[in-house]
């Protein structure tokens, strides 16, 4: 064991590193969790743009990217329009999104191209079986709720499921011909303000546009997620499919937003503490609590010795005694004492002739008195018959000014 541990019981450099462990660790944690869905990866299994499973866009994403279209990734909702450069907005909520989310999207400030993707599939991973980290061992179709689009943006909607086998379609969108592969029970939405673009068995719209607005929605997901992935047609289907919207709606490029899956940039206090411009004050306040653990740590200058709890002198023991009268209540038991003790230094100080008693010596101290002053003698008897503190000590003052002008002292 050091020297430093059996004087103070503890290692001071083994407790610095604790303290400094500890600080480092609690500020990253919190920043994690501020931050976190903006740094994670997101390849959770989802139906999202980052999702490398069957329900995901990730390889719609890569393949965009590979042929040399504009890709991003929004984890932020935009409020900013470009004149030159337009992207196709695409939406890829869950069967959890709620209407307003979708509208805030639609009402940022933005005028550009938006495609909807409805959701399709639930999923789960289950321990032990799935092959891949980010894949999903099992799922099953699910109509999403029509009430998930706003009406003020889509009107009355219905999605459907219509039981049906899989099929190749030709569609046009613009002047471009091309083939989409329906897989089976093809999911399809009707409204009275959609315009169907691709249609689907029974009536319904694969791909609509609302009205005359740069709006459309795909109903059936299973058109370019990774799941149509599984086969070279289907992947070229659908790339083909979502460039060919992309060119109707005049767009200049991809935008996957993320948000809607909960990989954006929340609105916090915990935040907006670690990102621009707030980041400033936060390394001030971490720079801050710093300098102050320094200083509880260095000591300025040699450590303090305790005092003495009772001083040693004569004026500690008078004050000492002083105040254990006051604490017991016995201040008017002390009269005859202290004229007693004034009596004594005057007559001795001046010489008062010998053989006088307490009253001769009285009126020998009277006659030394200015005239005007009150009598030592009239105090000396008044003072034993004070009736509180006040009086007593008034009297005891005037016994000590006599004494201060007889004897020339303090």
């Amino acid at each position: 064991m050091s020297d430093a541990a059996s004087d103070h019981g503890f290692n001071p450099r083994l407790i610095a590193g604790v303290v400094i462990i500890g600080v480092i660790a609690f500020v990253a944690l919190w920043a994690l969790i501020a931050l976190g869905p903006q740094i994670s990866s997101g390849n959770d299994g989802g139906g999202h743009a980052l999702s490398k499973a069957a329900p995901g866009y990730a390889g719609i994403v890569d393949l965009a990217e590979r042929a040399g279209a504009e890709v991003e990734l929004r984890r932020r909702v935009e409020t900013k329009g470009y004149e030159e450069y337009e992207p196709l907005l695409v939406l890829t909520p869950t069967h959890r999104t709620r209407a307003p989310e979708i509208a805030e999207l639609l009402d940022a400030g933005r005028s550009g191209p938006v495609l909807i993707v409805l959701p399709k599939w639930r999923t789960m991973a289950i321990p032990g079986q799935t092959q891949k980290p980010g894949w999903v061992s099992s799922g099953f179709p699910t109509r999403p709720p029509a009430a998930m689009l706003p009406p003020a943006h889509f009107g009355k909607v219905e999605i459907k499921a219509a039981p049906s086998e899989a099929q190749e379609v030709q569609a046009r969108l613009g002047s471009r011909d091309f083939a989409v592969s329906l897989p089976r029970n093809v999911q399809t939405i009707t409204g009275d303000n959609l315009e169907t673009l691709i249609a689907g068995p029974g009536g319904g719209a694969v791909l609509a546009q609302v009205g005359e607005r740069d709006l459309y929605i795909l109903a059936d997901p299973d058109l370019i997620n990774n799941f149509a992935f599984a086969s070279r047609d289907k992947a070229a289907g659908g790339a083909m499919l979502i460039d060919a919207i992309a060119e109707y709606a005049d767009a200049g490029g991809f935008a996957f937003d993320v948000t809607l899956n909960g990989f954006g940039g929340q609105r916090s206090l915990l935040r907006f503490a670690f990102v621009p411009p707030f980041i400033g004050i936060t390394l001030c306040l971490l720079a801050a609590g710093l300098l102050a653990l320094w200083q509880a740590w260095m000591r300025f200058g040699p450590a303090l010795k305790p005092g003495r709890a009772i001083p040693v002198s004569k004026a500690a023991l008078i004050a000492n005694s002083a105040d254990l009268i006051r604490q017991a209540r016995r201040e008017l038991d002390g009269a005859d004492a202290y004229v007693k003790s004034q009596r004594t230094a005057i007559a001795r100080r001046l010489h008062a002739p010998t053989g006088l008693d307490d009253a001769g010596t009285d009126a020998w101290i009277d006659r030394h008195l200015r005239g005007g002053s009150d009598l030592f003698s009239a105090l000396a008897r008044r003072l034993p018959l004070a009736r509180n503190t006040h009086e007593f000590l008034a009297d005891a003052q005037a016994l000590h000014d006599i004494r201060k002008d007889l004897l020339r002292d303090n």
